[in-house]
């Protein structure tokens, strides 16, 4: 029997509960299920079947061109006329476009065949040994293009016409615009020629014939749909990231009951604290933390390292990452959208859907394009038709056809977004997060970076290495006191003194009144006396004195690059507490390729100035701050900016918040505080400074890339359009055909949408 609720296996002899409804004996897998089913047991009996429009209709969809434009439910842009896309990726969303696809395809199949006909009605006195004059008269012939080509014109390409019109009606010329007057003229004219031919002169007379151009108008039609065709394709490949991302889930976990018996549930169904059992092979359900067993995990899917990472007791655990060795149970704290998986999609979407500044340039000269494009198309016909050879009026038309045609801006249009998509989706599926397109463009032109040193520049996992004290003072007593006030603080170096007290076996007291002040220290009242750790100058503000020999130990330890906190009680010096944090293995590598890329490395830490120097020296950086204040880091960003120089800022820290948002590019690590992802452009899952250089390497290529389409995009209509106009025919006696035209404009969209689509082969 299945739960009516999650549609789980449930025994008669293995089940939460049962209830009964007109009639019929339910069994629950969980307590959740059975309480869900009695509040609204129609909901779960008689469910309302959901289409997939209807569930289209309520997701809110938006233009990747103009990500200002949202509606409810799909349709097309008023400003540029593009298919709209949904804003947040689900399970129906690669279903919706290949629906949109399967559309199109058809479209393009049904007009291609009607139209070949059409050409070879039009085309056989062209073509040796081929006529059908003998056997169809020219009018007859005329006829059969009109019934051939309405419905290519009408019904394939109405969608063209549909934006068409609205780009006029809301004063937003866009490409549709340009089809629509192409096409519709090249038909418009065809049906008037075929139903009433007297009405045309001698200069629109082909040996005693009206030109007709449904052949153009068709195959205009045709190739512009096998363009929207093949760049529908294209462009779901662009968000095939955030696909692959929400693919990666779980479906299902084994969540432990309190008999300690266990149930597979639902993902949905799980809710934080639930202990959750995770066996080899199996992906963890979602974010938490071990509380029994170890296992090495295969975080590649977040970070894009290939290596296991060994799991323990009180270690973190990511949903969608991979156990392989062993089995063990874990509590989950973060579900739904507040797992890493579900921000990180949300954080790609955003991503993919922002402008780079550059667009603005590019939407000020499309905002332009078209209009002039209309106004040389009219230009064209005028003087074609006053100066051309005969039939004028025939030139003239297939002219303006063809500027109309070749002109729309569609590739100039597509060159950012493309790029920026494709580049985002890269990043995401390389532990490399990037918040908008602004930042790539703003990363491209980093000069200095800023880097802070706990948690970037070293593990983050810092570990007591010594502790001195004075005369008359236990080393336990200063422990437990220094560790009790430390639980309180999130910094690493906090966690290492607490870790330490834990392995020794000591009791916590009891604190009150904690007080943290960033960048100095912590303080709280243990047994009414008032306890301080941090900084030398932290204590020496309270007149706390530092005795000479402990002040010499505290300079050799720093020399070794160990960080130094003191601790006192009231007035009175406890000791020094000796830390140690390892470099990184990948930080001097990365700092090295930073250099190469001409980067200039600055260290900016809170920590000693001896410490920082021996790290500093180790790593090879340019130049260090060291004993800054949060509002320090921020003035040393400020400062490097007021120079002309573009700075970016890296760090995972509370203190690391404020640098962070004013540097040009806030680099957080993923392993680091919601505030400093919260305050970076770019934010790394993995905390690794290789990532950093990655990141600006794929912020490079990415701006290469979109200058290389709006290269070809511009080139593409700055000689497509005096091409069109007739300007070699005088020389060259080179005129465009309008099918051309058509061909030209449809492959040019593909063509920058490939060359963006590149970018997935780029190594990170």
């Amino acid at each position: 029997m299945r739960d009516p609720v999650c549609g789980m296996t449930v025994s008669t002899e293995k089940n939460a509960g049962s209830h009964s409804h007109e009639g019929t004996e339910y069994l629950f897998c969980s307590s959740k299920c059975l309480e869900k089913f009695v509040a609204d047991p129609d909901a779960y009996l008689h469910p309302q079947p959901k289409t997939n429009d209807s569930a289209a209709a309520t997701r809110e969809y938006t233009c990747p061109m103009h990500p200002e434009i949202v509606q409810q439910g799909p349709g097309s842009c008023p400003k540029c006329g593009m298919d709209l896309e949904p804003m947040t990726a689900s399970a129906d969303t690669d279903e919706e476009e290949e629906v949109a696809i399967r559309s199109l395809k058809r479209k393009t199949l049904v007009a291609g065949l009607l139209t070949l006909p059409i050409m070879f009605l039009a085309f056989n006195s062209m073509i040796p040994g081929l006529s059908f004059n003998e056997i169809i008269a020219p009018k007859t012939q005329g006829w059969l293009e009109l019934i051939l080509a309405t419905p290519v014109i009408l019904w394939a390409g109405a969608m063209f016409f549909t934006r068409g019109w609205r780009s006029i009606v809301n004063r937003s010329l866009n490409m549709f615009t340009l089809i629509m007057l192409g096409v519709g003229a090249a038909y418009a004219y065809s049906i008037v020629a075929v139903l009433f031919p007297e009405l045309f002169p001698t200069s629109f007379r082909i040996h005693g014939e009206v030109a007709l151009y449904f052949e153009a108008a068709a195959v205009i039609t045709t190739l512009v749909l096998l363009g929207q065709w093949l760049e529908a394709r294209a462009r779901r490949q662009t968000g095939q990231a955030i696909q692959s991302l929400l693919n990666l889930a779980a479906k299902t976990a084994h969540r432990i009951k309190d008999d300690g018996a266990e149930e597979e549930v639902a993902i949905d169904a799980i809710v934080k604290g639930d202990h959750l059992r995770v066996r080899p092979g199996e992906k963890i359900p979602l974010d938490g933390v071990i509380i029994e067993g170890k296992s090495t995990i295969d975080e590649s899917m977040l970070t894009g390292e290939p290596i296991p990472v060994k799991k323990g007791k009180d270690d973190k655990v990511i949903g969608a990452t991979v156990n392989q060795t062993g089995s063990f149970v874990m509590r989950a704290q973060a579900v739904g959208e507040e797992t890493m998986l579900a921000r990180i999609v949300k954080m790609v979407a955003e991503a993919q859907r922002s402008r780079a500044p550059i667009q603005n340039l590019v939407d000020r000269v499309a905002g332009y394009f078209v209009p002039a494009v209309v106004l040389i198309a009219l230009f064209a016909f005028g003087v074609w038709a006053s100066f051309g050879p005969a039939p004028a009026m025939a030139y003239a038309i297939v002219v303006a056809v063809s500027v109309l045609i070749i002109a729309c801006p569609c590739a100039l249009g597509l060159a950012t977004p493309m790029s920026i998509m494709v580049g985002v989706g890269k990043g995401a599926q390389n532990g490399i997060l990037i918040k908008n397109a602004e930042a790539f463009e703003r990363a491209e032109k980093v000069t200095h970076l800023i880097t802070d040193k706990t948690g970037t520049l070293t593990e983050g996992k810092p570990s007591v290495v010594d502790i001195r004290v004075p005369d008359g003072v236990n080393t336990d007593d200063l422990l437990r006191l220094a560790a009790a006030v430390e639980s309180q603080s999130e910094h690493p170096l906090a966690r290492a003194v607490v870790d330490q007290a834990t392995q020794v076996g000591l009791k916590l007291p009891v604190i009150t009144d904690f007080k943290s002040t960033t960048g100095g220290g912590v303080q709280a009242r243990v047994d009414g006396k008032m306890i301080r750790i941090g900084k030398r100058t932290f204590l020496e503000v309270d007149d706390i004195t530092i005795p000479g020999n402990l002040s010499e130990e505290a300079e050799r330890l720093q020399g070794e690059a160990k960080t130094v906190i003191w601790t006192a009680r009231d007035d009175q010096l406890l000791g020094l507490i000796a830390i140690a944090d390892p470099i990184k293995k990948t930080s001097k590598e990365a700092i090295a390729a930073l250099h190469e890329m001409g980067i200039t490395v600055v260290m900016c830490t809170g920590d000693n100035l001896r410490t920082a120097n021996a790290v500093a020296t180790e790593l090879g950086i340019d130049e260090v701050h060291a004993e800054v204040s949060p509002e320090d880091k921020q003035r040393i960003v400020n400062e490097l900016k007021a120079k002309g120089y573009r700075v970016a800022m890296a760090g995972d820290g509370i203190n690391d918040a404020p640098a962070l948002a004013a540097a040009d590019v806030g680099i957080a690590m993923g392993t680091g505080t919601d505030v400093a992802i919260e305050s970076a452009g770019l934010t790394l899952v993995k905390g690794d400074l290789r990532g950093i250089v990655g990141g600006l390497r794929l912020s490079q290529a990415v701006m290469r890339n979109i200058r290389q389409n709006l290269f070809f995009a511009f080139i593409y209509n700055a000689t497509g359009v005096p091409i069109a106009a007739g300007v070699l025919y005088p020389f060259f006696g080179i005129l465009l055909s309008p099918m051309i035209a058509g061909a030209a404009m449809a492959f040019s969209s593909v063509s920058v949408i490939t060359n963006a689509l590149r970018l997935r082969k780029f190594t990170i």
